[in-house]
């Protein structure tokens, strides 16, 4: 019997849920050493393939074989045995564990008498993080982690695993250039080791970097697969969203008004050295930065999340205490999290996760209106291009880039008129992408100021009206829409203001 040279196969895979055909006999398979990089809109099925090869999803139908024997993966730990690690896009990560908890949960090292060996557990620990350059302390609690730290730790915890196939689902969407640049080294080094890695990414410019093959998904079907070689980004956008996309970046020019929001001085323990800035009407103001430096920080301490030490707020001109986000809202503010898990209740509906910020407009003696919130969720879904089977279908079976099209259309219903967008493009496809930016310009152009945070600089040079760069906590410089250069931005950002 002749060896396969296929690490992994996968033969026609399908799989269906409530009003959905995920998968439609999908074929997939990789090489040892390989990076098989899986391409696709939100809700085409990638993420899906993936859950049903490392056993957190059973299939419906088809065939798993490693080295040429066929396996029936029955749970996650079954996968580990089989030598398969994933790497989620929704992390599965416990907050009020430590980073070592977390990387070694369910191996944890015990000492004779069943006692678990902590000091062993933190060194092991640390070490993993040294060998992928990662600075955390393996003692610290996950819930105080940036989503970018936490998505470190993720790969981490994979990578302890000693793994043979590697899934990776988005592992750099919230990873900064120096972030992606030390997983490309770790990926490249797994490679020599014969490990062969499915990498899933919505960032076109990664396939020639790190991939040999792409395969393309569409609606649950697959494309095609060649090598990567033999194709471009051109090729790639019209095979994934069916049509040809002219302009990635479609920021048109917008008058800016009146100034709606300043901020002097604002000062958060250990994370915000006061901060001044300003914003007006018809504005996106950009904010960049390195993992760390205080951008989502700023976000939360303006939304009321977490607890100022210092400085004023003004709104329209009058100053304003916010200590809660509900104080936020009232006063007109929204925010779109880096992490879209804080702002959404996945057992909830589409429907309901849209109006959760706009209860209080649409309920009467404390009755929900339930035509305005039909009415408003369906213009919603429309508008973002939602994937969902219905109104009533529960957020938790949209796939990751179709919940962070709710979040957004949460925050659009809420009618905000300062929005504050962390991360707003984050595990989305291309054509997505183009979608909220399009979204962006209709709202400046209705008044609406935006604080748009992103690890892209392409898009936040491409989109912002002004740049502001932020270093340990500082506002290390400020660009006005043209001037700057990436590597202008990058220095400020590394070295501050020095």
């Amino acid at each position: 019997m002749t060896a396969s040279p296929f690490l992994l196969q996968a033969e026609a895979i399908d799989k269906s849920f409530p009003g959905v055909h995920a998968l439609d006999r999908v074929d997939f398979d990789l090489k040892e050493g390989e990076v098989h990089v899986l391409l696709g809109e939100n809700g085409a099925g990638k993420s899906t393939l993936m859950k049903i090869i490392s056993a957190t999803l059973p299939k419906d139908g088809g065939k798993i074989f490693i080295r040429g024997q066929e396996v029936e993966p029955m749970s996650p730990r079954h996968a580990r045995d089989l030598g398969i690690g994933m790497v989620y896009q929704e992390l599965s990560l416990f907050p009020a564990l430590s980073v070592a908890e977390n990387i070694f949960l369910g191996r944890l090292p015990k000492r004779k008498v069943g006692t678990v060996h902590w000091s062993r557990l933190f060194t092991e620990a640390h070490r993993l993080l040294d060998d992928f350059g990662v600075d955390i302390n393996p003692r610290q609690r996950i819930g105080t982690l940036g989503m970018a730290e936490r998505q470190l730790v993720e790969i981490a915890k994979a990578l302890s695993m000693k793994v043979q196939i590697l899934l990776l689902d988005e592992p750099t969407s919230a990873l900064s250039d120096e972030g992606r640049g030390r997983l490309f080294d770790i990926i490249h080094r797994l490679q020599e080791k014969g490990v062969g890695i499915v990498y899933i990414s919505h960032r076109l410019d990664e396939v020639p970097q790190i991939g040999q093959r792409v395969t393309v998904l569409r609606d649950g079907k697959k494309m095609d697969t060649f090598p990567v070689r033999e194709t471009d980004e051109d090729t790639l956008i019209r095979m994934m969203v069916g049509r040809e996309l002219k302009e990635h970046f479609p920021k048109e020019e917008v008058e800016l008004g009146r100034e709606i929001l300043r901020v002097q001085g604002l000062t958060v323990k250990n994370k915000l050295n006061g901060l001044n800035l300003t914003l007006h009407e018809g504005e996106i103001l950009g904010i960049a930065g390195l993992m760390g430096a205080g951008r989502t920080e700023f976000a939360r301490a303006l939304f009321g999340i977490d607890r100022v030490d210092s400085g004023q707020v003004f709104i329209n001109g009058r100053e304003a205490t916010i200590s809660s986000p509900w104080e936020a809202i009232e006063l007109g503010l929204g925010y779109l999290t880096e992490n879209r898990s804080d702002g959404l209740v996945p057992r909830l509906s589409v429907a309901a996760n849209i109006i959760l910020a706009s209860l209080k407009r649409l309920c009467t003696m404390g009755f929900l209106h339930l035509r305005r919130e039909k009415s408003l969720s369906e213009r919603y879904i429309r508008e973002l291009g939602i994937h969902t089977a219905g109104l009533n279908q529960k957020l938790e079976f949209l796939s990751g880039g179709n919940q962070q099209k709710v979040a957004l259309a949460k925050w659009l219903c809420s009618h905000a008129k300062i929005m504050i967008f962390d991360e707003p493009t984050r595990g989305i496809d291309v054509g997505s992408k183009i979608d909220v930016f399009r979204l962006m310009n209709q709202l400046v152009k209705d008044g609406v100021g935006i604080i748009m945070i992103s690890s892209e600089l392409s898009e936040v040079m491409a989109m912002a009206d002004r740049i502001l760069v932020m270093c340990r906590g500082s506002i290390s410089a400020e660009f006005e829409r043209g001037e700057g250069t990436q590597e202008d931005i990058l220095r400020y950002a590394v070295v501050g203001g020095e």
